[in-house]
Formats: C-alpha cells, sequence, structure tokens
C-alpha cells in the first residue's frame, strides 16, 4: 500500500507541473474564458440554475440521512427491538418519497433550462450567422455552419447544468460521504479512497483517447452534414451527370469514417468501463472483507457496516464522476470554441436602419438612386475585379452592366448591396438624379457622412433595394405565399399587378389554382424561365426604390426579356433598374450601358453599344 502512494505522489507531482504548465499557457485562463461565454447564455435563467443546484444538495442530504436511517433499520431488526421498527420504517418510506419528489422537480427543472437555453442559443446564433460578413461566413461551408448551429447548441444547453451544478453537487456529495465515514469510522475511509489511486492511474491514458476519439467524432459528424446538404441541394446536378455510384461511394466512406470513429470511441469506453468496474469490486469486496472483521471483533454493527458500504460506493461513484466532468468539460468548452468560431465573426453596420428609413420616405416621391466613386475591390484569395469604377444610376432608368462571365458583374452588385466591402472608394444612395459631384460630397474625406439628400451604402440601406440573383429562388409553398414574403400586406391585386409587368400572368392566370397554385421547393413544378418571372415579380411587388437583377433573365426568350424591361420602364414607380446581361440584343432598353472588362466599368457610347449589337447578331446568325 505504501509503495503504491508513492507511485501515485509521484504521478500526481508530475501532473501538478502538468497543470501548471498548461495555466503558464494560457490554457486554464482559455477554459474559464469559454465557460464565462457559455453562462452568458444561462443568465437569464440564473434562479432556475440555482434551484437546481440547491435540490441537487438537499437530495444528497437527504441520501445520507437515509443510510442512517437504513443504518438503525438493520440494527433494530438484527437486535430485535420490534418498539422503534415501525416508526423507522415508516421514516425510510417518507425520506424515500421526498428524495423522488425532489429527483421528479430536478428533472423538470432541467428539461425546461434545457429546452428553454437551447432555443435561446439557436435564436442568437441564428441571428449572428445572418448578420456576419458575408466573406467571413464564406469561410465556412454551409453544411459545417449547419452542424455548429444545431449540435453545437443542444451540447451547450445541456452543459450549463453538468458543469458548474455538476462540479457543486459532486464535491459536496464527496465530501459529506467521506465526513460520514471519518466520523464514524476513519479506517473505512482508507479503503473507500483507495479506489481513487488506482481509478486515476488506470484511466488517465484511456480518458485522453477518449477525449481525442470525441474530438475526431465531431469533426466527421460536421463533413457528413456539410456533404449531404450540398448533394441534396445539386441533387439535378447529381441526376443529370449521373454520379450516382459516385456519391454513394462518397457516403459510404464518411460512414465508414464515422463508424470507425464512434467504434474506436466504445471501445474505448468500454476499456474504461472495465477499469473502474474492476476497481470499484475490488474496493467494494475489500470494504466487505473489512466490515465483516469489524463486525466479527465487535467494533461495529451490522447496521454501521451497510452504511459504510452504502457511503463506500457513494465515495468511489462520486470520484468516478469528478474524474469524468473534466473530460466533459473539456468536450464542452471544444463545443463551444466551435460555435464561437461563428458568433465571433465580424457583423455587418446596421446602425443606420432609422436613418435610412427616413432618407426614403423623405425622397420617395423623386426616387432613389446610386452612385459608385472610385471603387477597387481584391476578394480574400487574392483575386483583384475592380479597381478605380465608377457607376451612375437615376430614378427611371434602367442600367446594364456588359461583360464576359468572371469579370465581376456580379460582384459589382455585391458591391451595391454592401454585402462585400470596397477597399477603397465610396458608394452612394442619392436623392432623385443627383450626383456626389452635384451634392458637394467630400470624396477626400475620409469619415463618411451623410445628409439629406444622400447616404453612404452599407448593411443598413438594404431595405432599399429588391434583388433577384442568377439561379432560381422560389420557396416551397404557393405562389402568393411566395409573393408575400417581401410584402405581407399584399392584396391579390397587388399580386397580379406585379406578375403582369414581370410577364408571368400570362401563365399563372391558366393555372387551376391562380397565385393559390403550389410551388415545390426551389420552384419545382415550373420552367426556369417561368421560376425568373416569379422571382423578379416578388422583387418588383416589394416596391424597393432600386431594383437588381443578376442575370435574371438568362432563362428568358429576348422578346419576353425585352417587354419586361420596357413594363419595368413603363411603370410609373419612380424605380432604380440595374441589370447585368450576356445578351447585347436587349441593350437598346437600356438608358446606359457600363461594360465590365479589364477591372474596370466604363460607360460605353451608343455607337459601341450599337457595334456590340451588331456583332452579336451576326454570331447569332452563324449559329
Amino acid at each position: 500500500m505504501a509503495l503504491l502512494f508513492i507511485i501515485v505522489y509521484y504521478h500526481l507531482m508530475e501532473k501538478i507541473k502538468h497543470y501548471f504548465q498548461k495555466i503558464r499557457e494560457g490554457r486554464l485562463k482559455e477554459i474559464f474564458k469559454d465557460l464565462i461565454w457559455i453562462y452568458r447564455y444561462g443568465r437569464s435563467h440564473i434562479f432556475a440554475i440555482i434551484i437546481y443546484t440547491v435540490l441537487g444538495l438537499t437530495g444528497i442530504v437527504i441520501s445520507l440521512m437515509s443510510n442512517l436511517v437504513s443504518r438503525d433499520l438493520v440494527d433494530i431488526i438484527t437486535g430485535h427491538n420490534s418498539g422503534e421498527l415501525v416508526k423507522t420504517f415508516v421514516t425510510l418510506i417518507g425520506i424515500t418519497i421526498l428524495t423522488t419528489v425532489i429527483s421528479e422537480i430536478s428533472s423538470l427543472i432541467s428539461a425546461k433550462i434545457s429546452v428553454t437555453v437551447e432555443n435561446d442559443i439557436k435564436a442568437d446564433l441564428y441571428d449572428k450567422i445572418l448578420s456576419s460578413e458575408w466573406e467571413e461566413l464564406n469561410k465556412f461551408h454551409s453544411g459545417d455552419i449547419m452542424s455548429r448551429w444545431s449540435s453545437g447548441a443542444s451540447v451547450i444547453a445541456t452543459g450549463i447544468l453538468t458543469t458548474i451544478p455538476g462540479y457543486i453537487t459532486s464535491f459536496f456529495r464527496f465530501a459529506s460521504a467521506l465526513y460520514m465515514v471519518v466520523r464514524y469510522d476513519i479506517t473505512f475511509a482508507v479503503f473507500a479512497l483507495a479506489g481513487v489511486p488506482i481509478s486515476y492511474l488506470a484511466s488517465k491514458a484511456n480518458l485522453k483517447r477518449m477525449q481525442n476519439t470525441n474530438m475526431s467524432t465531431m469533426t466527421t459528424a460536421a463533413k457528413m452534414a456539410s456533404f449531404t446538404q450540398e448533394s441534396f441541394s445539386n441533387l439535378q446536378t447529381v441526376k443529370a451527370f449521373d454520379l450516382l455510384y459516385t456519391y454513394r461511394k462518397k457516403l459510404k466512406g464518411i460512414l465508414k469514417d464515422s463508424a470507425d470513429m464512434r467504434m474506436k470511441y466504445q471501445r474505448t469506453s468500454l476499456i474504461n468501463n472495465i477499469i473502474m468496474v474492476c476497481v470499484s469490486l475490488l474496493v467494494t469486496y475489500s470494504t466487505y472483507g473489512w466490515g465483516v472483521y469489524k463486525v466479527w471483533s465487535g467494533g461495529i454493527t451490522y447496521g454501521t457496516m451497510t452504511m459504510f458500504l452504502a457511503l463506500s460506493t457513494t465515495l468511489s461513484g462520486t470520484t468516478q464522476s469528478l474524474i469524468n466532468l473534466l473530460p466533459t468539460t473539456l468536450n464542452l468548452t471544444n463545443t463551444a470554441k466551435r460555435v464561437m468560431a461563428i458568433v465571433e465573426l465580424p457583423k455587418e453596420d446596421y446602425s443606420q436602419h432609422d436613418e435610412v428609413t427616413a432618407f426614403f420616405k423623405k425622397n420617395a416621391s423623386q426616387g432613389v438612386g446610386l452612385a459608385i466613386r472610385n471603387a477597387a475591390f481584391t476578394y480574400m484569395n487574392g483575386t483583384e475585379v475592380f479597381e478605380h469604377v465608377n457607376i451612375d444610376a437615376h430614378p427611371k432608368e434602367v442600367i446594364a452592366l456588359v461583360g464576359p462571365s468572371g469579370e465581376g458583374k456580379t460582384t459589382m452588385l455585391r458591391l451595391i448591396l454592401a454585402i462585400i466591402k470596397a477597399k477603397q472608394g465610396k458608394g452612394y444612395i442619392m436623392s432623385g438624379d443627383l450626383t456626389p459631384e452635384k451634392a458637394g460630397i467630400n470624396m477626400d474625406d475620409p469619415v463618411t457622412g451623410m445628409g439629406d439628400t444622400w447616404m453612404p451604402l452599407t448593411a443598413s440601406t438594404r431595405q432599399l433595394f429588391a434583388y433577384v440573383p442568377q439561379g432560381n429562388t422560389m420557396f416551397s409553398g404557393t405562389i402568393s405565399e411566395n409573393m408575400r414574403m417581401v410584402k405581407e400586406d399584399a392584396t391579390d391585386e397587388e399580386i397580379i399587378d406585379a406578375l403582369k409587368i414581370a410577364c408571368a400572368w400570362d401563365f399563372v392566370e391558366k393555372l387551376p389554382d391562380g397565385i393559390e397554385t403550389l410551388m415545390q421547393e426551389r420552384g419545382g413544378g415550373f420552367s426556369e424561365g417561368q421560376a425568373q418571372r416569379l422571382s423578379i415579380a416578388r422583387a418588383i411587388l416589394r416596391k424597393s426604390p432600386i431594383l437588381l437583377l443578376d442575370e435574371a433573365t438568362s432563362a428568358l426568350d429576348i422578346w419576353t426579356e425585352r417587354k419586361l424591361l420596357e413594363n419595368i420602364m413603363k411603370d410609373d414607380y419612380p424605380r432604380t433598374t440595374i441589370v447585368t446581361t450576356h445578351r447585347p440584343t436587349v441593350l437598346t432598353s437600356c438608358d446606359r450601358v457600363y461594360a465590365v472588362r479589364n477591372k474596370g466599368c466604363d460607360l460605353m457610347t451608343k455607337d459601341e453599344v450599337h457595334e456590340m449589337i451588331n456583332f452579336s447578331n451576326i454570331e447569332e446568325s452563324k449559329e
């Protein structure tokens, strides 16, 4: 026994040195920081958490009382003292009922806290994800973000009740049980605590492997979520290229990795459990032997021995719980880090939302335009797209951005929407047909202010835009439900008017259920051209002063595309429209055309526009 404690002492000293090194490296400080971040979500439930902890402590006290009453009951039975039997038996029943009530109340509070906190975390994370800067958020796969949002919130909500309350109740249970053992017979404490160093030495390396395997399992789960989300989103492409076998093979590989990790964790957990059971049996039967000896020698009664056996089991079980709390805490903080990586991304600036609303009300009658001055932009991967770009767009105008694919047309719309930030230069929304020069804006002023007739482009100014991106953006539900997403109080007449402007009413009115016709996910059940026109109608219904169409008419025939642009121009609403297109034939319907090329955005002359149209007609005739 002495040799065992010397070995344990040596290992404990080494472990203490290790933890001091971790403290010097800032690891402990980092864990505390993570826990503080986690408990920020529990602040509004602090009273319930305190009650939950107090109930746990009360349950421990009652459990100890139960041990004492059980001792007296055994002594009464073995001593044939029938006078106290009924009273003691009733007391034991009462304690059991009270313990059950406390346990059920604790479970109810735990469930309420977990569900509420998880919902609070998910709502907060959802808001922070949506408000994060687009380029920063794009560093993460959407499936990975989904995994962190869903499973991360659940782990953190559960962890709020299993860390600090868990440490408090476990330490209290250990200390109170140890006090009871020492008070009645200190020799039993030696047997009860003998399992602590043995458990520590036996499970030390195993727990480390469990922690590492757990982290690998989390990574594999995120990988699987990313793969399935991406494959389901691109199911049509998978089918079109006949990639079913390829994707099945990939999924089987990911599932195999996941299964291997889970089985590795289970094997490690199994080994750890076997070690703990063996240690527990060793301690328990040693305690039994010592108890039998004490009873036979007249040192204690049968009831006291029963109590010591129960307390010994409590000590060994609590010791294991305390040992397991450390990897549980580390797992919790690791999960928190994954969530914090998303939450702490730079946020967009929505601080001028009310000012933008007031600006629009003041200038709604004459419309709102925009201006870009000396803008330059380079993506984070180093791809330079623009340098020294200038654009003007005014109400009742249709402005076109043309150019080869990959030259920056979509990037320009992202700059206008403030989804990405220009590395230099500025963008403004302007009243009517004003320009920065007419408004007297000091372009060299490093501090971007605002005036009665102009405001800088920020995330707050997006409320003035309607945007139709490339691809299908319709949701499952009826046509009217899709339309009312952008204007909840829109009447059927307003929806029909918007459909007419977008050249969509021609086919919608022929449908058996009209605007109440159901659409599948991503516009399923409609052609690409029909879905595009419905998307444009939804944007028009919003009545935003600025409309952005990013290749939104690519699936339409030339006549329908031209007709749609003419309808927008004839509309009485003072709308500023910017379109990106690869079809020069529709440029005759545009007021100005900008050529996006060679990192610039050049205003084209009428002769250049006609030359581009003629060249396009010649190429089409050859085909």
